[in-house]
Order: structure tokens, then C-alpha cells, then sequence
């Protein structure tokens, strides 16, 4: 794990400002990676995860391993559809700043399962909005989604487009969880980033993603799905990227803002079935089958915002982060 700190998270005097950080979704992808820096700078961290069974529990607990040694960190399991469970978390640790990571993910299976989506991603939203209140904390980044571009057809997306449009219950839901936080911003004076990550990856990627799932099957001599022609194309952005912007925006949280979190390149699924090819030494055997409902041309963002708000400067060219991912796989 590389430590990432930059001099947006330095005050005036040079010195690192410490905080009590609560970190919804804490044990998954994103939220491990967050927590293990918060802590290696200092913070105090609470995190609360519901082991949601759409991968081994063994998985999550294996990414807190290092969070769960040290005596900065709490954490509780539990669920933020259950407001008791989110005042437990406020209640061990008074947080100045929540980082709100936690959510049902992934655009096929919300539209089997819309009703769990909306109940984790927007009741489990005004949930914690409504919590915050209550504990008079001010402080909140949101995790949104790059889906919330639907098919928008002007690339790169910009934070200023119109995103009425999405074309999956997943993405709803996050367009939603946009608004509510709009709407406690100019109710109750919490100031709010609204971060839009463009299809992060790295070590400890969910199981269900496609990097991952796409590697393991080349490893295990299994056919990978490929829907559609192989055209489709995503702005993959790395995680030790996606975590710097997160340190950034803790530390310039101000107001209520939309922000792109992506690397500005686009990568096609050919090209990176290609490049997993490369790393792995092996060809895949492709299962062709027909785009599915709910999935989106193209991602492509726009980061102008980013680096001009939080000094944003993603590092990672795709061929480095798919060489560290594949390291960290095979070990």
C-alpha cells in the first residue's frame, strides 16, 4: 500500500490536520483502501459495514485486517437502512466528517432487485442525512456514480450535463442520493461533495467486477462474457487515484459540490481483455453475447473540476494498474 498524502491535506502551518472520520461500507473495495490511509495519517476512524452476502465474508474481513490492529479504529457491524446501527457509530465516535461509501452496487442486478436498492442506496441515504442532523455534524462526501451519465452523448462528461436520463435503478438511486444531499445542504448547512467515481479498480476489487472476474476466469481456463462487440468503453481509474481525491476533498470540503473522480482516458472492453491477455501471458476464450439492458455506451469523465477544486492529478496510465492489480491477484 503506497501512503498517500498531498499539501491540500496540510493546513496553513504545514501541519496535518487530524480528524474522527466515520466511513460507511468501510470493509469493501473502496472504503478498506480509505480507511488503512485515514489511519496510517493519524485519524480515528469508525467504520460500519453490513457484510452484505454478495461476496464472501471472509474477503471483507480480510481487507480491515490492518485497521482492525490498530487502536484508532472502531468498527461496528450493521447497516444503514438501521438508524439505530448509524447512531451506535456516532455514538463511539463523534465524527467531524463522514465519508459515505456504503451501498448496493452494480447496474445489472438492480434492475432484478430495484426495491433493495432503493431501500440501502436512498432510505439508507436520508438515514444518515437524518442521523447527521441530529449529532449536528457537518461534514459528508457521498459516493455517487459515473452512471448517473446514462448514455449522455457529449464526452467527456462534464459535472454540469444533464443527467435526468438513467437508463438502470442503480444509477437512479444515486442521482437521488445527489439530490437529497442537495437538499440537507440547503436545509441544514452541511457542507457536501458529491464524488462521482468512474469505474475504479485495484487490489481488493469486488469479485463481480469485471477486471477481477475477467482475470480469474483467464487464470482458471474459464470462457469470460463479453457483451456486445467489444466497442463499449470506460474511463477505468485506479484506486490509489480515486483515494487521493478523497483525502483532497476531506480537507476542502466547503459548500456543496459535483465532482468527477475519473483518469480523463477511455479504454475499450477489447482493449482491456487485451491487456489482462498481456499481463496474464494467456488468451481468454470468449463467450460473445448481446449488450444488456441498463449498460452504458461509454464512460468518459471530464476532471477540470477536480483539479482545479482539489489540486486532482491522477497518476496511474491503465497498463501500470492492471500490472499491480494482476501482482496482487496472483498473490
Amino acid at each position: 500500500m503506497r501512503l498517500i498524502i498531498n499539501n491540500n491535506y496540510r493546513n496553513n502551518k504545514n501541519e496535518i490536520i487530524l480528524r474522527n472520520i466515520l466511513v460507511t461500507g468501510g470493509a469493501g473495495f473502496i472504503g478498506s483502501h480509505l480507511v488503512d490511509h485515514l489511519l496510517n495519517i493519524g485519524h480515528r476512524v469508525v467504520c460500519i459495514d453490513n457484510f452484505e452476502p454478495n461476496y464472501n465474508r471472509s474477503i471483507k474481513l480480510k481487507n480491515i485486517e490492518f485497521a482492525l490492529s490498530s487502536d484508532n479504529f472502531k468498527f461496528i457491524e450493521g447497516d444503514i437502512t438501521n438508524k439505530s446501527d448509524l447512531r451506535k457509530c456516532f455514538l463511539e465516535l463523534i465524527p467531524d466528517t463522514v465519508v459515505h461509501l456504503a451501498a448496493k452496487s452494480g447496474v445489472r442486478p438492480s434492475i432484478s432487485n430495484p426495491f433493495e436498492y432503493y431501500n440501502t442506496n436512498v432510505l439508507g441515504t436520508l438515514n444518515l442525512l437524518e442521523v447527521m442532523k441530529d449529532f449536528n455534524v457537518k461534514r459528508l462526501l457521498f459516493a455517487s456514480s459515473s452512471s448517473v451519465y446514462g448514455n449522455n452523448k457529449k464526452v467527456p462528461f462534464s459535472e454540469i450535463d444533464f443527467v435526468d436520463n438513467p437508463i438502470s435503478p442503480y444509477a437512479a438511486t444515486k442521482k437521488a442520493g445527489e439530490l437529497l444531499c442537495h437538499t440537507y445542504h440547503t436545509l441544514h448547512g452541511l457542507d457536501i461533495f458529491c464524488l462521482r467515481f468512474f469505474t475504479v479498480y485495484g487490489p481488493r476489487q469486488r469479485p463481480d467486477l469485471a477486471i477481477r472476474k475477467f482475470a480469474e476466469n483467464i487464470m482458471n481456463d474459464k470462457p469470460i462474457d463479453m457483451y456486445g462487440d467489444g466497442s463499449t468503453s470506460r474511463d477505468y481509474t485506479y484506486i490509489d487515484d480515486i483515494i487521493g481525491g478523497i483525502l483532497s476533498s476531506i480537507e476542502n470540503l466547503k459548500g456543496y459540490e459535483i465532482i468527477n473522480l475519473g483518469e480523463s482516458k477511455v479504454i475499450s472492453l477489447s482493449q482491456m481483455i487485451h491487456t489482462l491477455e498481456n499481463h496474464l501471458i494467456k488468451k481468454a476464450k470468449i463467450n460473445y453475447l448481446p449488450m444488456q439492458p441498463g449498460d452504458v455506451i461509454t464512460t468518459y469523465a471530464n476532471i477540470e473540476k477536480a483539479k482545479k477544486i482539489l489540486g486532482y492529478n491522477p497518476k496511474w496510465k491503465f497498463e501500470d494498474g492492471v500490472r499491480e492489480f494482476i501482482r496482487w491477484l496472483k498473490s
